[in-house]
């Protein structure tokens, strides 16, 4: 009598074969499932397997799983991969000249979002790709010379070398040199910026994110550094040094850094402040923002009431240069170095025009201004995340004197009971 089962030879152990089972293999090894097309189950380990043809080839690729319903819910998935078209790699120029026509063009994609660029991050944007390339050269072609030290013959020829490269044959070792080389010459903020640029400029070169070698690179943590600001005492002794310094412009410096310090605007911003901007009725000022984010192409501007020192300021230079409303309000761009020399005489440390915006922000949080108000003045649009993460000391030395007028008894005592 001839058995109902059989065996087969091939592997390491024999594997049940039953003649009534239809949907095994002829080796006894795999298993199909009619009603769920393209799915494979390896019998021995009960594994699933996706099954399709990509050129005319079969392939099987594992699902990383053996439960039936959770192979079902990744098979799709699975298949539009494997049936998704390769997409062209080019060279290493191809991604850069599209990187920079994307940057001058004002926008770039983020998360699938168009995001507009403001001058000053196109800038920004261009030197980190220099830095970009003149750092490769270094670790692929001239380990041993800097840079600057390089004849112009020889860096003509290794950017051409560079530009030729086809971003395949970039790997995650050469990466890891890079990111060991330059972390070392650059602040962490300038290496994750331009480790964005690198992962971008693959990436438009047609590099897939699981083949680009650059999301491989970690970023550096940006350690948040003390603020420390002058006194009012010191504030008030260096806005007079500037003032009375004997410069040409010393008083237009002057009303630069009160301008700053009392609308906690960024300099760039004051750049743009017209007197068209003062609304005399509302006790507004409307600022110019200059960190665009999303794919506007209106000018962004943000309203801030006149606190009464800012109106004074602003009554004070009405009065005396009667201007147009096309006038500029704060005559001069800069101050930097007014801003040392006073810092240097008046004993405190050196202070910059963004720590005017530092200024701002510590007295409008000692007045009790809530967080999510001030956010608004300084054009944060996170609700005021970035004022509790900088200024939590400030927030904890509110509470500490909120508390200290929170009383329970009478007269404010606690008596042990006896």
């Amino acid at each position: 009598m001839k058995p109902t089962n059989e065996t087969t030879s091939a592997g390491a152990e024999s594997i049940p074969k039953t003649k009534k089972d239809k949907h095994l293999s002829s080796d006894g090894k795999w298993r199909s499932f009619p009603k769920v097309p393209n799915l494979l189950q390896y019998v021995t380990a009960g594994t699933y397997y996706a099954r399709c043809k990509v050129n005319g080839k079969p392939i099987r690729v594992s699902l990383d799983t053996d439960v039936f319903s959770v192979a079902k819910v990744r098979l799709p998935d699975k298949l539009k991969e494997l049936r998704k078209p390769k997409a062209h790699v080019g060279t290493f120029a191809d991604g850069r000249i599209k990187y920079e026509a994307e940057t001058r063009n004002g926008y770039t994609s983020r998360k699938n979002r168009l995001v507009k660029l403001a001058p000053l991050s196109i800038a920004y944007r261009l030197r980190c790709l220099e830095c970009l390339r003149r750092s490769l050269i270094e670790c692929l072609f001239h380990p041993d010379t800097a840079w600057k030290d390089l004849s112009e013959s020889a860096r003509t020829e290794a950017l051409n070398k560079l530009d030729a490269m086809s971003v395949n044959q970039f790997t995650k070792e050469n990466c890891d040199v890079w990111q060991a080389r330059y972390s070392n010459n650059y602040a962490p903020s300038v290496f994750n910026n331009t480790v964005n640029t690198f992962r971008r400029v693959l990436e438009l070169a047609g590099l897939p994110h699981d083949e680009n070698p650059a999301y491989k690179i970690g970023r550096m943590d940006i350690l948040e550094k003390p603020i420390r600001l002058p006194s009012p005492e010191q504030f008030d002794h260096i806005i007079e040094l500037v003032a009375t310094s004997g410069a040409a412009q010393a008083k237009d410096c002057a009303n630069l850094i009160r301008f700053l310090a009392f609308t906690g605007a960024r300099v760039s911003e004051a750049k743009k402040g017209v007197w068209g901007d003062v609304d005399w009725k509302e006790n507004t000022l409307e600022l110019h923002s200059v960190k665009v984010r999303g794919a506007f192409n209106q000018d962004i501007t943000r309203k801030i009431p006149l606190n009464p020192s800012l109106k004074q300021l602003l009554e004070q230079l009405q009065g005396k240069h009667n201007p147009k409303p096309a006038d500029r309000i704060c005559h001069v761009s800069e101050c930097q170095r007014s801003l040392d020399r006073a810092c240097k005489l008046a004993g405190c440390k050196r202070i910059t025009h963004h720590d005017l915006r530092h200024y701002f922000v510590t007295k409008c949080l000692q007045a009790g201004v809530d967080v999510f108000t001030l956010a608004k003045w300084v054009g944060h649009r996170d609700n005021g995340k970035l004022l509790l993460k900088v200024y939590a000391h400030l927030q904890a030395e509110h509470s500490q004197s909120m508390a200290a007028k929170v009383t329970f008894g009478s007269n404010g005592e606690t008596k042990l009971a006896a």
